[in-house]
């Protein structure tokens, strides 16, 4: 989710399907005067905290597919729980949240649950909205700049279909964008195994 500015009636007990495509950005500067001309304003940067959690017995390198995962959100002083399932691929999920008063208490509950933390995630976000898509420019520490372009859809929906249509969209920006189809928390956990092994090596 872009993050706790989504109206909560879009996530009630009923389950939705956030898609979305990711890109890393090469020329931050660029993608800006990009989005600029299409009249895209990005909001005032947010600081997103994020662990993520994993269920017990899953580990990195494993199909994501079927498999629920946690994540625990600070944002602006306040605490979302989601919990994801990707079906389509790790990019296309069945989502829940809601805004828990406790980090510590919730992050214990969590981990009682089933689930051990995996990745600390901590980023800079702006977002905009376009037609039906949220798009977020996230500076994220350790990784990188990223675009997310992100839609929600009702669970059922044809997620690679929307995935489509969104990169369709993101190639007429005209600037250089390497898409990935990792989440951050893979993508973080691969960087911090790389400089493990380049210390130890």
């Amino acid at each position: 989710m872009t993050g706790i500015e989504v109206p909560q009636t879009q996530m009630t007990a009923m389950a939705a399907c956030e898609v979305e495509v990711k890109y890393q950005v090469a020329d931050l500067g660029a993608l800006e005067a990009a989005l600029a001309a299409r009249d895209i304003v990005l909001s005032a940067p947010i600081t997103q905290d994020d662990q993520a959690y994993a269920r017990i017995g899953w580990e990195y390198g494993q199909p994501k597919i079927g498999v629920p995962f946690a994540r625990l959100r600070t944002e602006r002083g306040r605490h979302l729980l989601t919990v994801k399932t990707p079906v389509a691929n790790e990019l296309s999920c069945v989502e829940h949240e809601t805004e828990v008063a406790d980090r510590t208490q919730m992050h214990a509950a969590v981990q009682q649950m089933g689930f051990y933390p995996t990745v600390r995630i901590r980023k800079t976000r702006r977002t905009a909205a376009y037609g039906q898509m949220s798009l977020c420019v996230d500076e994220v520490d350790g990784i990188g700049t990223f675009l997310e372009i992100e839609r929600l859809v009702n669970v059922g929906e044809h997620g690679e279909r929307v995935q489509a249509e969104m990169h369709r969209f993101a190639t007429t920006l005209g600037v250089t964008l390497a898409r990935t189809s990792d989440t951050y928390d893979s993508l973080l956990r691969a960087a911090q195994t790389a400089a493990r092994a380049n210390t130890v090596s």
